[in-house]
């Protein structure tokens, strides 16, 4: 029997908060100290919502970064994203209203970022976001990010629901898959913007009528 949704779960990249380009200066500005760059295509349409150090494996791979340069490469695009961070995030109205009319509403929530746990408290602090999550997990939590769905299967343990009673707001490839391979529900967007209450509420209203 299908169960009612119980939670919502977020990404956090490019769904809470704009920082896919954010990500993509950063780690550039990273890999341009040793001479190497990607391209904003080849950004969103392979690197989009890997973690960094998945990442740095693939231009391994694939262009033969040498790896004994990952752990300082790693530590700069970090150190990098939390200065653009601290500039240019900020809280917005529409996702303020969302998420407080859905805790009002008795929807427990929680978000699920392959970001590393400083960057996520950063932005949760700049995006005045703290007040209306259960909690947050962060690459640092799993043993394997996204696209693997233990990030997701973790957080609905946590919650303590089962995954049909869950629904799950995300945005790139990796992470839309890691969510369908946890087996709860699904919203896709695009940008930012589509994560609004209108939007959210559409899709558990289209879940509900599946359980009334």
């Amino acid at each position: 029997m299908p169960q009612k949704i119980e939670a919502v779960i977020f990404d956090m990249d490019g769904v809470l908060v704009d920082a896919k380009e954010w990500h993509y200066d950063a780690l550039n500005r990273a890999l341009n100290l040793f001479g190497q760059e990607i391209s904003r295509y080849d950004h969103i349409v392979t690197y989009d919502g890997l973690p960094t150090r998945m990442k740095l494996q693939m231009l391994s791979m694939e262009r033969g970064l040498p790896e004994e340069l990952h752990e300082f490469i790693n530590e700069m695009k970090q150190t990098y994203t939390m200065e653009i961070v601290y500039a240019k995030c900020k809280s917005t109205f529409y996702h303020q209203f969302a998420l407080s009319r859905l805790k009002a509403d008795g929807y427990r929530m929680a978000v699920c970022s392959n970001s590393i746990r400083q960057s996520i408290d950063m932005m949760f602090d700049r995006s005045d976001l703290h007040p209306y999550f259960d909690f947050f997990l962060s690459a640092d939590d799993v043993e394997n990010p996204k696209p693997d769905p233990e990030i997701y299967t973790k957080a609905i343990n946590r919650l303590g629901l089962k995954p049909e009673q869950c629904l799950i707001v995300e945005d790139n490839p990796n992470g839309i898959k890691a969510a369908r391979e946890s087996g709860a529900h699904l919203l896709c967007v695009t940008d930012v913007t589509e994560v609004n209450h209108s939007n959210i509420m559409r899709r558990l209203q289209e879940l509900e009528k599946s359980y009334a």
